[in-house]
């Protein structure tokens, strides 16, 4: 099972503890709630992806600090889900690979639901959920007790209806398609900083101990107040004992609101994978993932360390995506709403989007990674019948962008879903068209065209606030998108997305 993980020999090496503080994200962007366990030499990883799709993507690594995106777990919606796809906690054991995720169901609440598949790439096999307790119940976590037994740790979402939030135990059979058995309440929010809620259950056994990592408070946006604790017993099902000194991570150097990770272990050390906002892009880039060492002190309990050495040191975000359509479908990196599959068509070096009827249209986006970036896009004036655009995202009725109708360029701003224009500029109908969007501070755009693709023209005079953009649990997306009438296409070249490092 995933709870313990060993890392590559040779991985960490000492650093000073403000090189630690300092370190970057070892997966930069929008990366809620990471989980991660270990195939063979390589390591797997996945994380919450919310109301954007396809769900949950699936990362690999040799090194537990440099990731490459190779696909994602459902491209398909699961036939007894509709959205909020929370929480994935990918596990490995006897030669299968298990994800148990978080997913609403239709009709009803948030329930704990889980996959499978012969190999960490998939194909998955989706098997439906395992527990959907009426206030919701979320966040499931494999666990084996001292005996062998095999539970499934989870949370009961009663801060959704203003009341505590047990987190529960309950066995489950071998085959992870059902619990069996009684569940038993674990431990729920009893302490001040914990707020209305603890989630996000990690264990691992050690020693004579069941340790339990956690997160209590407020989770997401501006205001969060996220932070970690330990609770430890000597049985799985308890009496759990809550750390006298939580929490014991909280905001620290250029990080704040840490929490939802999972454990790994490497002989005898100790680290955490989890998710924070950096403090200068904030809630525009979301929840990154970061890689912390602890360690159990005399007492029996865990203590993170000031410095998290690494020796094989995450790589700066790329100051370059440019994707030019080349191959027979978008790439893994592309993502778009859970409540409007796209039509789409890749071929001969270019992207063909479908209008929808929608305020929006139809959408395929990227996630951002810094606050400070530049896009532009290429369109095919010549074989486009509708509106193209390219916008900066939130989600479905909130959104800024810029968008050729006809012989004009609109930038508009979609907010709560009323549309309203910001600015218009006429261009001449016969000329090559490359639309730019820049992004300052993650939340000021400015919008712009040219037509040589070299020389922009600036339409807003001064940047527009975006910062209504991001919902509470995610951030902005950059993408391209096409309206009008239902089924104009709209033909993109080219998409560029050049980063400013931060």
């Amino acid at each position: 099972m995933k709870f313990i993980k060993t890392l590559l020999p040779g991985l960490f090496a000492v650093v000073t503890s403000g090189a630690a503080l300092a370190q970057p994200a070892v997966i930069p962007g929008d990366y809620p709630d990471p989980s991660v366990t270990k195939v063979g030499d390589t390591y797997w990883a996945s994380a919450t992806t919310s109301n954007w799709f396809p769900a949950y993507p699936l990362l690999k690594s040799t090194d537990l600090v440099n990731w490459q995106t190779v696909g994602n777990i459902f491209n398909k919606v699961p036939d007894w889900a509709d959205y909020y796809f929370w929480a994935p906690e990918i596990t490995a054991e006897n030669g299968k690979v298990y994800v148990y995720y978080t997913a609403h169901k239709k009709g009803g609440n948030l329930c704990v639901a889980v996959a499978s598949a012969d190999r960490p790439e998939g194909p998955y096999r989706d098997h439906g959920p395992l527990v959907g307790q009426s206030d919701g119940s979320i966040d499931g976590f494999p666990m084996r007790d001292e005996t062998g037994k095999l539970y499934l740790i989870w949370k009961e979402d009663g801060n959704s209806v203003k009341q505590p939030t047990p987190i529960w135990a309950q066995p489950m059979n071998e085959e992870r398609t059902a619990l069996t058995g009684e569940k038993k309440e674990l431990f729920r929010n009893t302490d001040t900083w914990e707020g209305n809620l603890v989630e996000g259950v990690s264990m691992i056994r050690h020693g004579d101990y069941f340790y339990a990592i956690y997160a209590g408070a407020g989770c997401c946006g501006t205001g969060c107040t996220y932070a970690t604790g330990v609770a430890r017993a000597k049985n799985l099902l308890g009496p759990w004992e809550k750390f006298s000194q939580n929490p014991i991570l909280t905001d620290e150097g250029s990080w704040r609101c840490p929490g939802h990770g999972t454990v790994v272990e490497k002989d005898g050390r100790f680290f955490f994978l989890y998710h924070a906002y950096d403090k200068q892009t904030s809630v525009y880039t979301g929840r990154q993932a970061l890689l912390k060492e602890f360690t159990f002190t005399a007492d029996g309990w865990i203590k993170f360390l000031p410095a998290t050495p690494v020796v094989a040191a995450a790589k700066p975000v790329s100051p370059r995506l440019n994707d030019s359509f080349a191959g027979k479908t978008l790439s893994h990196l592309w993502q778009w709403s859970v409540f409007k599959q796209p039509h789409f068509d890749v071929r001969k070096g270019a992207l063909t989007l479908r209008a929808q009827p929608a305020k929006l249209g139809s959408a395929v986006a990227q996630r951002t990674l810094t606050g400070d970036y530049t896009v532009t896009t290429t369109v095919d004036r010549k074989q486009s019948a509708g509106q193209p655009g390219l916008a900066a995202i939130g989600d479905d009725d909130n959104a800024l962008g810029i968008s050729l109708d006809g012989s004009t360029l609109n930038v508009w701003r979609l907010e709560r879903g009323k549309k309203t224009v910001v600015a218009t500029q006429p261009v001449d109908p016969s000329r090559k068209l490359t639309l730019q969007l820049r992004a300052q501070q993650g939340h000021r755009f400015s919008f712009g065209y040219a037509t040589d693709g070299k020389t922009f023209q600036t339409v807003t005079k001064e940047p527009i606030n975006g910062a209504f953009l991001p919902p509470w649990d995610r951030a902005v997306r950059v993408g391209i998108l096409a309206m009008g009438s239902a089924g104009e296409p709209s033909v993109f070249e080219d998409f560029v997305l050049q980063n400013t490092q931060p």
